[in-house]
């Protein structure tokens, strides 16, 4: 597995951005039984610059707290069933690795989050990590339907880690 982790910010951390984001990744890929190895950027910006991106790619002018990019089309939630004709499109050809998808967190709603929810730091950018990575899965939450899913499976990875509510 290969992660790349920039934070474009000053901000850190009383923890290991990279440890938390390879924590929370692969337990994500295990519980949706992804059998390959998996390419991951994430990039930790702050308020604006999460903003510039929402507004960029999905035409919303307004701050987020994460924002995820996945590079596979997915017909059904956790499919990895990936069709011949697509592979070029989906792996790296140097490493053999699926290319999953790109994460996008705001370091300043982690912050703002954690205080609101009245929680640590660490569990607000794992639960934010875990998130974006079942998005990237392709689960979504428009429904109330699929947010219930969605909810129960990354309340599901956080606990199963020990990352719980301070």
């Amino acid at each position: 597995m290969t992660f790349y982790v920039e934070n474009e910010t000053e901000v850190q951390f009383a923890f290991d951005v990279e440890a938390v984001v390879k924590q929370v990744a692969e337990a994500v890929l295990e519980q949706e039984g992804c059998p390959y190895k998996i390419q991951l950027n994430v990039l930790l910006t702050d308020n604006e610059g999460i903003r510039q991106f929402n507004r960029e790619y999905r035409g919303i002018d307004r701050e987020t707290d994460v924002l995820s990019f996945p590079n596979l089309d997915f017909d059904r939630e956790a499919d990895f069933a990936i069709d011949e004709s697509r592979e070029a499109d989906y792996f790296d050809p140097e490493t053999g690795e699926l290319i999953l998808g790109d994460i996008i967190i705001s370091v300043d709603k982690v912050k703002e989050q954690a205080f609101c929810y009245g929680h640590g730091e660490k569990r607000e950018f794992a639960f934010l990590t875990a998130h974006s990575m079942l998005h990237l899965c392709g689960y979504d939450h428009v429904e109330p339907k699929e947010a219930k899913i969605m909810e129960e499976k990354q309340e599901a990875i956080l606990t199963g880690l020990g990352i719980t509510r301070d």
